[in-house]
């Protein structure tokens, strides 16, 4: 992004003008919830080319950096607690049952489980729950990132070219190293520094920087991210997988690239309000996003001993494809309609809104 700037304006002298507030904006849902849908897919089928197809989380933490930039027109510190809020009170909720069910299959918390508390890293647990609290990384990245807002955000606002440029340094050098520490304060500063391209992204939306780029120069940056983020993926394959998910320098590049574009270029998306059906749709995933994202792991596991109980059935033996990903793959969308219904009410709450079933 260096280069993609104004002919004539220096990178730590191009002026913020945001983006008038107001109303929502139904390319950003839209995307919110097509990348649920592609987190819960992937998890479902484990397809390594849908990591290139949509970049999932760095889709996800652009929109959160944009939003948090909106939210920062107000004093930080009443901005982070609202946000730590809505995410720490779900976040207990779900350690709650998740712990019970975990002290009942054997686990013992040590120390560590203050974790829970503040994810400040990833929290703990055993083997039997880890499908269900491997995906906290992402909130524990996503708390970092809105701790750290205040400071980055001013950052950015000292040179919204240069710093977004310099962001990828971070995951260049991790690289170089092969990897950073052992242990929590390895997993915050990879992931981290995989997604804060994406989160100055954000940022950049949010105060018109990429509107003010002439397309050409968006034209002629993304590709050559694309590019190398591939490259990468296809030249340093873990276990023979070119799956973005377990190369950390391709997926900050290819994500780096693809949300430039996302964000860069943004249809009215006129068509989502003439369709009531799917603007509801939107509209649900939207208000439910962490219930969605931090229960589907648990209705993925709790779809196999449901499957395993329709084997029993006779006519369910017959009728249905039991044995088919694909029929797994719907049983958990109905069990996660379920957790949108039973608990969703939670982040109403941890928004300071009246509990809805459905908003």
């Amino acid at each position: 992004m260096g280069g993609a700037h104004r002919r004539g304006a220096s990178l730590a002298t191009v002026r913020a003008e945001p983006v008038p507030s107001g109303g929502r904006d139904r390319w950003f849902d839209l995307l919110r919830a097509v990348a649920l849908v592609r987190v819960v897919t992937y998890h479902t089928f484990a397809w390594p080319w849908l990591g290139l197809a949509f970049p999932s989380m760095g889709v996800m933490f652009a929109l959160a950096g944009s939003l948090m930039a909106r939210s920062l027109e107000r004093p930080a510190p009443q901005v982070i607690r609202g946000r730590l809020r809505r995410l720490l009170i779900p976040l207990w909720v779900f350690g709650l049952v998740l712990g019970v069910a975990m002290l009942l299959h054997g686990w013992v918390p040590g120390a560590d489980v203050l974790y829970w508390v503040l994810p400040a890293g990833d929290p703990p647990g055993d083997a039997w729950g880890e499908q269900a609290w491997a995906v906290l990384w992402y909130l524990r990245t996503y708390l970092w990132f809105v701790l750290l807002s205040p400071v980055l955000l001013r950052l950015f606002r000292s040179a919204p070219l240069l710093v977004p440029a310099l962001s990828l340094v971070p995951v260049l050098v991790l690289t170089a190293l092969g990897g950073g520490p052992d242990g929590r304060l390895g997993s915050v500063l990879s992931d981290v520094s995989v997604f804060l391209f994406c989160w100055l992204l954000g940022f950049a939306h949010r105060d018109g920087v990429l509107d003010r780029m002439r397309p050409g120069q968006v034209v002629a940056v993304a590709p050559v991210l694309l590019a190398a983020g591939c490259w990468w993926a296809l030249n340093h394959r873990v276990d023979g997988s070119y799956d973005l998910d377990d190369i950390p320098l391709a997926q900050a590049l290819w994500s780096a690239g693809f949300v430039l574009l996302l964000l860069r270029f943004r249809p009215a998306c006129a068509w989502l309000g003439r369709r009531p059906v799917a603007a509801r749709v939107v509209k649900v995933f939207n208000a439910r996003a962490v219930t969605v994202y931090l229960w589907h792991e648990v209705a993925l596991m709790a779809s196999v001993p449901l499957i395993d109980l329709m084997w029993n059935v006779p006519a369910f033996e017959r009728r249905l494809p039991l044995d088919s990903t694909w029929f797994q793959f719907g049983v958990a969308w109905v069990l996660v309609g379920a957790a949108v219904v039973l608990l969703g009410w939670v982040e109403d709450v941890a928004a300071k809104r009246k509990p809805r079933l459905l908003p």
